[in-house]
């Protein structure tokens, strides 16, 4: 392939091939309160400084920005969008105007060309609050240039994990791919279980269940029981009603290579929903 994307190219000392992650973002509040998730955070973005260097540039695929074939967002610069209502309104003064991407858009539409999967380019921008929230506290500088990547929620585990394999070369051209959902996700059991406002509630079995069964398959690297785990895990309808929210993880999973992963944190809220956070590539207990 003729490589125009000379500028994502490492160049310099420090070649070491980036890990891609897998975010559970959880509610905008994360921004304002944090919790465990938000002060891992805090630390996770310095720790990629230090082990790898600084990334020249972030993919993020949220579950907030769904289309029905990818489309990659590659507008010069990028402010935060307030997806959301009935949050406390200090939200609402919380920034994030991080730089864009737009020479990025052309290297990964030609990655994603070369494996014959469909994209579009929209000039348009805007972070949605899975994308902004946890960048705000890993990158509070919002100098790392962003390139969000819409995508289709009814393609399957193993569409989307072909979709991230497509992507995997850019860990070799330090540009950090990212998958921003949720573990589990069903907030209609919160609300009617009686749990919010008790976000140290103790973790109910069945999430411990799910959650537990996704750390033990992923460090396999068993993708075949991953690609069904509606079928396979313990209590998945339960925890993922619909499942937009995991499918960011198997994008992660496939650009980082098919090696197994890690998950590096482990907390949640109200008792069900999972915050945990998961790397896949060589040397990712460097970030724990």
């Amino acid at each position: 392939m003729n490589d125009r994307a000379a500028p994502w190219r490492s160049n310099d000392s420090m070649n070491t091939r980036l890990p891609t992650l897998f975010l559970s973002h959880g509610s905008p509040m994360t921004a304002l309160e944090g919790r465990e998730a938000g002060a891992w955070w805090r630390t996770l973005g310095p720790a990629i400084d230090a082990a790898y260097g600084r990334p020249k540039a972030i993919v993020m695929v949220s579950a907030h920005s769904l289309t029905r074939e990818p489309v990659l967002l590659a507008a010069p610069r990028h402010e935060a969008v307030y997806d959301f209502g009935g949050f406390d309104p200090k939200l609402h003064t919380l920034r994030y105007d991080a730089p864009g991407a737009p020479a990025l858009a052309e290297r990964v539409g030609a990655l994603l060309s070369a494996a014959g999967l469909p994209w579009h380019r929209t000039e348009g921008g805007g972070l949605d609050h899975g994308i902004w929230v946890p960048l705000r506290s890993m990158w509070p500088d919002a100098d790392v240039p962003v390139l969000p990547l819409a995508w289709p929620p009814n393609w399957s585990p193993a569409q989307l994990y072909r979709l991230g394999e497509a992507l995997a070369p850019l860990a070799d051209e330090r540009v950090l791919v990212i998958g921003s959902g949720s573990i589990t996700h069903n907030l209609r059991r919160v609300f009617s279980g009686g749990r919010m406002g008790r976000e140290d509630a103790p973790a109910t079995p069945e999430s411990t269940a799910f959650r537990d069964w996704f750390v033990a398959k992923t460090a396999a690297a068993d993708w075949p029981a991953l690609f069904d785990y509606r079928a396979q895990a313990p209590h998945a309808a339960l925890m993922h009603p619909t499942d937009e929210h995991l499918l960011p993880f198997y994008v992660a999973a496939g650009a980082g290579g098919g090696v197994p992963g890690e998950r590096l944190h482990a907390s949640l809220t109200f008792g069900d929903l999972g915050m945990d956070g998961y790397a896949f590539g060589m040397g990712v207990e460097r970030l724990g």
